[in-house]
């Protein structure tokens, strides 16, 4: 069983963010123990730190809405770029008891009678956390109000204007460093330790420093640098000092998937923090019924994003405007084949196939891609093991995949760095080396217009590669100024016309194509292996058909439009909800939002 031990509790044992869940603070702080009587040992503010975690949970289904994944589904950035959006509709985001919790734990952590450094240590928490909070308001609204205190409801400070983007973003990084120097590298399994807020400074660092310099409305790109140069140095200080590796046991077919179905992630040496779930203890939701077309569906985009295993771009293979689906994960890097549900992939157990190894037959759907996820999928009978599966919500990848990009946009990477970062994950997928004299790709050239480095567009590509659908895109894309890319509408596998396809490598047929007025026939046509042909009528968008193909009869399968237009720069950011702006009239909205 796994199990974690918090704080200055001897012996007792909790699940952190299971026990210490999202009501504590609303029972604890104030009202029912008051601060008189709190805040006055370890095992106090252990207890109070613990109420504060808040991290993600399910995080390998979250690129949907991007040019990674479309989805049937409602999205923020699908309802702004489909809509006339504004501050009536856009109501998310805007909720600031988290910071209160944290304000009030800080104002009054001080009168503990502890030791200075344990006592710096849960302020350095808090004060992480604190960081983590005012970076995601940063990231929607880019100028807020910054509070280091508790608001009484009679605070004339709960009227005061938005603080300057970059006031707010000091304060940021001076509650990183303090956490940094502070927090502890030795902590209960599933705690915050130093290597966590230093994966996120890094992280945060190196968002800061790109959006700074790719967007050009902040007039903040003098800026950009210095915390490029944060990102880097956090990020290569964590390679030097940290105990982490690339997690790589020379299986370059499974070592990548086994990151996202482990029923324990807390050995793994690539993991610094991993959300721990043990089934009727502290459970995910089942992500069985995720799997197929329940509302998202990667794109075809994505798919030719990877490279050819001997690491030459797909985009120089002939005729992948018309290439089917078998031949797409021929030769291919890896990953490919442990993120999409590939020809030939047994199949054991879904919430809506009968247990027993089959040879997966791709389910075709009109509004879905045809393309099936499996990374992070549980191909297993047992509910406990789907239950059970850990999230790695940070990697040692992600470390090394920003030290590469910091140090590409600040021209000091070398050969040596590339070894040291982006080739020792392109080791674990068993694909070549990148090298400084790369090549560039016109279409990953044409994706990113601002960038004229060859290499430094092929760590975009790792990035996208090794994080697909791992909730990382849409950051990513913002930062870069690349919003425009998710204009374009997903489409998925080709056909080039009516009959019967093999989709599992085997040469035999398992599916057929009909017209849309076209009678599927019974009984069903047997294949060569006496297994039933599956039977689609296809047609144009809007049409009774089974499938949606770009041609009616023939092309890229394709759903519903969903994409809309992108308004550069005022997507970038989201509107102040108009409740809030009623309250406090001083608010100031920006880029374009009313």
């Amino acid at each position: 069983m796994k199990r974690v031990l918090m704080g200055g509790f001897a012996g007792s044992l909790v699940i952190l963010m299971s026990a210490c869940n999202d009501d504590f603070l609303d029972r604890l702080p104030e009202t029912e123990i008051g601060v008189d009587n709190f805040f006055n040992t370890e095992e106090d503010l252990s207890i109070y730190v613990n109420g504060l975690y808040n991290f993600p949970g399910l995080g390998i289904y979250y690129d949907d809405a991007t040019d990674n994944a479309g989805t049937t589904g409602n999205r923020e950035i699908k309802t702004i770029m489909t809509t006339d959006a504004n501050s009536q509709t856009i109501t998310s985001g805007w909720h600031w008891g988290a910071l209160r919790s944290i304000n009030l734990f800080l104002e009054n952590a001080e009168k503990a009678d502890i030791g200075a450094d344990v006592k710096n240590h849960y302020i350095g928490v808090a004060r992480f956390f604190r960081a983590q909070f005012y970076m995601e308001k940063v990231k929607r609204y880019s100028n807020v109000p910054w509070y280091d205190q508790v608001l009484e409801t009679d605070s004339e400070d709960l009227f005061k204007t938005s603080d300057p983007r970059e006031t707010v973003v000091d304060h940021i990084f001076e509650d990183y460093q303090f956490a940094m120097e502070h927090v502890r590298e030795s902590v209960p399994t599933g705690a915050v330790d130093k290597w966590t807020v230093m994966a996120y400074y890094s992280r945060n660092a190196l968002y800061e420093g790109t959006f700074r310099k790719y967007h050009s409305e902040l007039g903040l790109e003098g800026t950009a640098n210095d915390f490029l140069e944060l990102a880097a140095k956090v990020s290569q200080d964590i390679a030097d000092q940290g105990p982490f590796s690339i997690y790589n046991t020379g299986n370059p077919a499974q070592d990548y998937m086994t990151l996202f179905g482990s029923q324990d992630l807390t050995a793994n040496p690539e993991v610094i923090f991993t959300n721990i779930y043990e089934a009727d203890v502290k459970n995910t939701d089942d992500p069985q019924y995720l799997f197929g077309s329940y509302e998202m569906s990667m794109s075809r985009d994505l798919l030719e994003t990877y490279l050819m295993d001997d690491g030459t771009y797909f985009s120089q293979q002939m005729g992948i405007e018309t290439m089917e689906f078998v031949e797409e994960f021929q030769d291919r890097d890896p990953r490919l084949s442990q993120t999409f549900a590939y020809p030939g992939w047994e199949l054991y157990y879904t919430a809506t196939y009968s247990p027993g190894t089959t040879n997966y037959v791709q389910e075709l759907k009109k509004n879905f891609t045809g393309y099936h996820q499996i990374k992070g999928f549980a191909n297993d009978p047992s509910i406990d093991v789907r239950r059970g599966i850990d999230i790695p919500v940070l990697r040692y990848a992600e470390v090394l995949l920003n030290l590469a990009e910091a140090r590409a946009e600040l021209g000091t990477l070398n050969q040596g760095v590339l070894d040291a970062t982006v080739n020792q994950i392109r080791s674990r997928a068993g694909m070549p080396p990148l090298n400084m004299a790369v090549s560039s790709d016109p279409v990953q050239a044409q994706r990113y217009p601002q960038v004229t480095d060859p290499v430094l567009l092929e760590i975009r590509r790792e990035r996208r590669v090794e994080f697909a659908m791992e909730g990382r895109r849409l950051d990513d894309l913002n930062r870069w100024n690349a919003g425009k890319l998710m204009e374009k509408e997903p489409v998925g596998m080709y056909f080039p016309g009516l009959g019967k396809y093999d989709l599992t490598g085997d040469g035999v047929a398992d599916i057929q194509l009909l017209g849309i007025e076209d009678a599927i026939p019974e009984p069903k046509e047997l294949n060569e292996n006496g297994v039933a042909l599956i039977y689609y009528r296809t047609g144009s968008v809007g049409s009774n058909a089974d499938v949606y193909l770009t041609e009616g009869t023939s092309g890229n399968v394709v759903g519903t439009p969903e994409r809309g237009k992108f308004q550069e720069p005022k997507h970038y950011y989201r509107p102040i909800p108009a409740p809030e702006m009623a309250l406090n009239p001083n608010l100031e909205q920006v880029f374009g939002w009313e």
